[in-house]
């Protein structure tokens, strides 16, 4: 096996070639290393490259590996994003400052480690994951692998960018309002929002009051669900923590004939927006290929109502000032003050909010009674300029973001599953996604449609031109 061939390696792939003694881990992960670094320049996707200590931690997994140990991941380089802590590095969060080296792992990364992961280093994210763009200050802007002129998405904008561009073959991220199920709709990429509490936040209890998972990014539905299965479980601290599921065992099972809904009604918003043509076409096509596969499809919108983004916006805004007080001397954008300032302002209304979640479960809940998933755009729009968020003021920031991105954040409040699927290209090249969402605790189901799309669309075959290696 050629080094150059390992960025061609899925998940399990890569794990079943160390396994088999193809590669080693040292091997791979160098490869990793230097697929990453060459990258910087251009693709920007990574904001700590933990190069020695991932290459110690590569060699002790191959001494693991001969002698004979077996675990899902052991020797395979990932990435996680930097709002998790890995212990000896610095967590910003997007942020600029100086901060201090974590001393413990999040859980999440435990679990990684545990299952024999190498996390080759922390992937760029917007400031306090607020954007679907991965830009800022402190690190410049995160480009997307299949257009150097459009963002990746945001706020797992790293994640997914190091992921399509083969510098890593899975990433962990995370998912306030979307920020993985977006990024991974502009990268041609799976992307999994979880039930929450499937992935431990720990150190954080729960993450901007319940609206946050962590969640996998891959180019494959097997792989992200075997990094699903990898990082999942509690932490004895969580507020959260749903009945055990094991995802992979879903890839490749018959769903059954399945009542879908198809959803394009875009939840209340303050302001305009609109749904893409081609959005709109794509995602028409992913409804008929569901249909060739034996389900019903049927046009049923979602009422979301006033109240859902009544809840979301304090529970928001609350928690983007409760993380920059973890973040002493952070360094931001003017607009992360401002939003840090309405939070404190809106906090008296959280206890409201979360009260109120209760009552909208069983009301988005009824629409279960009738269909099994919800078929829905993920974004609006294909993937902005990479420049388009910046030095506008805060209004037209939220103008900006809510038109491009109005279809996520319902489910956060809900605290229920989705799942990104790749759902092809616009006429210039840009990709595009639809979400399947469920139910709680419906991760098996979805992923078991997801694959099924996917063993039809092959979307997986698709790679981006290798222009961030060139000479810019």
């Amino acid at each position: 096996m050629t080094m150059a061939s390992v960025g061609e390696l899925g998940l399990a792939e890569l794990a079943a070639a160390l396994a088999k003694g193809a590669v080693t881990s040292v091997e791979a992960t160098g490869a990793v290393l230097d697929r990453i670094e060459g990258s910087q320049g251009r693709l920007n996707a990574f904001r700590v490259v933990r190069r020695e200590a991932a290459l110690a931690e590569a060699a002790e997994a191959d001494r693991k590996l001969a002698a004979g140990e077996r675990t899902p991941l052991l020797g395979v380089p990932l990435a996680i994003k930097d709002d998790t802590d890995i212990a000896g590095s610095p967590t910003a969060f997007g942020c600029g400052g100086d901060f201090p080296a974590k001393t413990e792992d999040a859980e999440s990364v435990r679990r990684l480690r545990a299952s024999g992961a190498v996390i080759v280093g922390k992937t760029n994210t917007c400031e306090l994951g607020q954007l679907p763009f991965t830009s800022g200050d402190a690190f410049g802007h995160t480009r997307n692998p299949w257009s150097e002129g459009h963002t990746p998405g945001g706020s797992s904008g790293g994640s997914a960018a190091a992921v399509a561009a083969g510098l890593v073959p899975a990433a962990l991220g995370s998912d306030g309002a979307g920020s993985v199920r977006i990024p991974a709709a502009w990268n041609n990429l799976v992307g999994i929002k979880p039930q929450r509490g499937r992935i431990s936040t720990w150190p954080l209890p729960e993450a901007f009051h319940g609206l946050t998972v962590n969640g996998p990014l891959a180019r494959t539905v097997a792989d992200a669900a075997l990094l699903l299965d990898a990082a999942a479980g509690p932490h004895e601290g969580d507020l959260h923590t749903p009945p055990a599921v094991r995802v992979s065992d879903a890839v490749g099972r018959d769903p059954g004939r399945l009542r879908i809904a198809l959803s394009l009604r875009i939840p209340f918003t303050a302001t305009k927006t609109a749904l893409d043509r081609e959005v709109e076409a794509n995602v028409h096509a992913m409804a008929n290929t569901l249909r060739r596969l034996g389900h019903e499809v049927v046009i049923a919108d979602v009422h979301y109502g006033v109240m859902m983004g009544a809840t979301f916006l304090p529970r928001s805004m609350v928690g983007i000032h409760e993380a920059m007080a973890r973040f002493p001397g952070a360094v931001v954008d003017p607009r992360t003050d401002h939003n840090a300032l309405v939070g404190r302002i809106l906090s008296p209304l959280l206890f409201a909010a979360r009260r109120a979640e209760p009552l909208l479960r069983m009301r988005i809940g009824r629409m279960f009674n009738d269909f099994d998933l919800v078929l829905a755009p993920t974004t609006a729009t294909p993937p902005p300029g990479v420049h388009e968020i910046d030095g506008i003021g805060s209004w037209a920031t939220d103008e900006l973001i809510t038109a491009a991105c109005p279809y996520t954040w319902p489910w956060n409040v809900l605290g229920w599953p989705a799942v990104n699927v790749p759902a092809g290209f616009t006429a210039t090249g840009l990709p595009v996604g639809a979400q399947l969402m469920g139910p709680a605790n419906s991760e098996p189901l979805l992923v078991s449609v997801a694959a099924q799309l996917e063993s039809e669309l092959k979307w997986q075959a698709h790679r981006p031109t290798d222009w961030w290696s060139q000479p810019a």
